[in-house]
């Protein structure tokens, strides 16, 4: 029998941050298995082994750098701010800094292979996008509540606001000519100023 010391696996969130540093220095594309392996010391196989394809570790990285935005989307929005100034802070956190935003990048690429994806794949990504609609529609509503907003319907409008800010956003990661994060801000506070205010 052999008496060969075996190397523990790199922690899971070793794993995943390396991940996400090889996304955000190197894109998407230069993310392999063997590569990340080298990172964190592992070989593809034994990657492999613990997260069973790259698809699976995408979106387990997805996971990991949302539960991150979470925790800041919680420090956010329980404060002691105003219902608008939560609302502007939400809209800070979910658009992206700037073209290839590597947790848009990443975000974008799991979209991508949903196509394909397997039932419980999409539950997990309908649980990320919940957090945020959940999150959305409290502001919302505690702002109609109090006489910030005029009575909208807090989770019909949430909708619409994610939907301009997805498409503002994806603008932003893909680097499209015209729409920097300075200018989809801009225009995100003209619709909150023109939509929302109590009359």
């Amino acid at each position: 029998m052999s008496s060969a010391r075996r190397t523990p696996a790199p922690p899971r969130e070793r794993i995943l941050t390396a991940a996400m540093e090889m996304i955000a220095e190197r894109g998407l594309e230069k993310l392999t298995m063997a590569g990340l392996g080298r990172e964190v010391g592992m070989s593809s196989g034994h990657l492999l082994y613990y997260f069973h394809s790259k698809d699976e570790l995408l979106l387990q990285t997805l996971e990991w750098s949302e539960g991150r935005l979470g925790a800041e989307r919680a420090r956010l929005l329980t404060g002691p701010a105003g219902a608008r100034e939560r609302l502007d802070a939400y809209v800070d956190l979910y658009v992206p800094d700037g073209h290839r935003d590597p947790h848009w990048t990443l975000w974008l690429e799991v979209w991508n292979r949903s196509q394909n994806a397997d039932d419980t794949a999409r539950d997990r990504q309908a649980a990320i996008e919940g957090a945020w609609h959940r999150d959305l529609v409290a502001v919302l509503a505690e702002g109609v509540s109090r006489g910030e907003f005029r009575p909208v319907d807090p989770d019909r409008y949430a909708a619409r606001l994610r939907a301009l800010l997805d498409g503002f956003s994806i603008h932003v990661a893909i680097g499209l000519r015209g729409t920097d994060r300075q200018q989809v801000l801009a225009h995100v506070r003209e619709f909150l100023d023109a939509s929302l205010p109590a009359s």
